[in-house]
């Protein structure tokens, strides 16, 4: 089953979702904003990406600016950083059993489906 972590006041997230439930695929929807990832979830979501913690923070997010911009931390503390300010998860996520995706561009949820 494919996971998506969802955002819905975001424009890519909510086409994510439509391009999802079009494609008659089962999916769980996870509105990280209010079930926030643990720990554990996070450092498998960047595995299955294959990308660095902070690769996968949003950095045009006002938090980001103003309180971690130009630090230098360890995916560990970054990890920490996007559950204790969970805004900082880019979005849209695709997560299946071996694979995740982040769906920016949109056509990246192809790669998952």
């Amino acid at each position: 089953m494919i996971r998506i972590y969802h955002n819905s006041r975001c424009s890519k997230s909510r086409c994510a979702l439509t391009v999802l439930e079009d494609s008659g695929k089962e999916f769980e929807v996870v509105n990280y904003l209010e079930t926030i990832p643990t720990a554990d979830e996070l450092r498998t979501i960047i595995a299955k990406l294959g990308i660095s913690a902070h690769e996968l923070v949003r950095k045009s997010e006002n938090i980001y600016k103003e309180q971690f911009k130009g630090r230098d931390l360890s995916d560990e503390e970054w990890v920490l950083a996007m559950i204790e300010n969970p805004i900082l998860i880019e979005r849209p996520i695709l997560v299946s059993d071996d694979l995740a995706v982040i769906a920016r561009p949109t056509e990246k949820i192809y790669d998952i489906l």
